[in-house]
This record gives structure tokens, sequence and C-alpha cells, in this order.
């Protein structure tokens, strides 16, 4: 089910000062990109952010869309380590909604701004860059792992019905937050994102013995 992809890290061996280069230019552009989006960010302006000479930028990336691809594995290590972060494993309903305030509040705290970083990029590439497709197709796959092994733990334990499909479930739970948050950033307040993620956690609560 998962691809894993691993932090942005590329084929040749860098030294220590090389990693830091590297990745001070895929934040810089994971940053801008995720604020003025894809086509509206040039490589210009990540090289004056990431403080970096043009024959930098071009020594670990020769075009555009291999910093493209690096920024969607950044953004996907990212959100995945923050959601980690917050609880360990989804595998109690404590957890799912602990997870589910937390999200929230992010928002809040970005006041609703930006959405999904992995979704604001797949929104712009998926259906004109096909490599990017694969690896944000890929990004998603690991977050909804991320959930679905927490459903499955609690299904081991006799906590969640036989009768819960813990994939479709995660699937569900994945796209009522993704949908939630394209809502939210359209609306400017979270309801939309709690109202998706609460039904959806009212409905896997369901299932619990």
């Amino acid at each position: 089910m998962e691809k894993q992809i691993n932090v942005n890290k590329p084929k040749r061996r860098l030294t220590k000062k090389g990693e830091e280069t590297r990745f001070r230019i895929v934040k810089a552009a994971a940053e801008l990109m995720f604020e003025h989006g894809v086509a509206s960010t040039t490589v210009e302006e990540v090289q004056k952010k990431a403080q970096v000479s043009a024959s930098q930028l071009y020594h670990y990336f020769k075009e555009k869309r291999a910093l493209v691809q690096a920024v969607i594995i950044y953004q996907t290590e990212q959100v995945l380590s923050t959601q980690k972060s917050w609880v360990i494993q989804l595998d109690s309903m404590e957890a799912l909604r602990t997870w589910r305030d937390a999200i929230v509040q992010l928002q809040n705290s970005r006041q609703c701004r930006g959405g999904c970083p992995i979704g604001s990029l797949a929104s712009e590439l998926s259906d004109v860059v096909p490599e990017a497709r694969s690896e944000l197709a890929a990004a998603f796959m690991n977050w909804e792992h991320f959930i679905c092994k927490g459903l499955h733990a609690m299904q081991e334990r006799g906590e969640l019905s036989s009768d819960a499909n813990p994939d479709e479930l995660a699937l569900a739970l994945l796209t009522a937050l993704q949908g939630g948050l394209l809502l939210t950033q359209v609306r400017k307040e979270t309801l939309p994102l709690e109202i998706g993620l609460d039904s959806m956690l009212e409905h896997i609560s369901s299932f619990i013995i």
C-alpha cells in the first residue's frame, strides 16, 4: 500500500555543508510555493530567499522540475512529522480527536490561509506534470497509511468491530480532511473542516465495541 519516500536526499553523496545548502534551497522553495504557488515562484526568488548564488542552485537542481519534486518530498515529510508529533499513533478515539483538534488549531493559527501543503501542490501539478502526480500520489498514500495503521491496531485489540474496514475508513477520513481544508481556505473559517472531521470520527466511533 505504501510507497516510502525519503526526505529529499539526492542520489549522490553530499558533504555536510552541501546537504545544508541543498536543504536551505528546498525549504525556501517550499515556503514560496506554498504561499504563491509553483507557477508564480521563480528560480530567482528561491535563490534570493535561500541566499545562494545561481551557480549553487543550478549545482543541486538542473531544472525547476527537479526542485518541485524535492519540494513535494519535503512537504510530505513536514506534514507527516508534524502530525506524528501530535500523536504517536492514531490508535484510539482519544488520539483521533487529539489529531482533529490539532489540525483545526493549526488552520486557525494560519488564519485559514494556504490549505494543505500537499493538496495545494496536487491541485496545481497533478494534471500537468506526470512525474509530480506520481510523487503526490505516494505522499497521500503515506498519509493514508499513517491513519490506517492506527485503525488496524484498534481492530486487532478488539476495540473496533470486525465489520469495520480500516482501509476504507482511513481513505474516507483523509478525503474529509482534504475537502475540509480546501473549503476552510476558501471560506476563511474552520467550520467546514470541523464538520467534515467530526462526521467521520462519529462514523468511526459507531464501530467501537
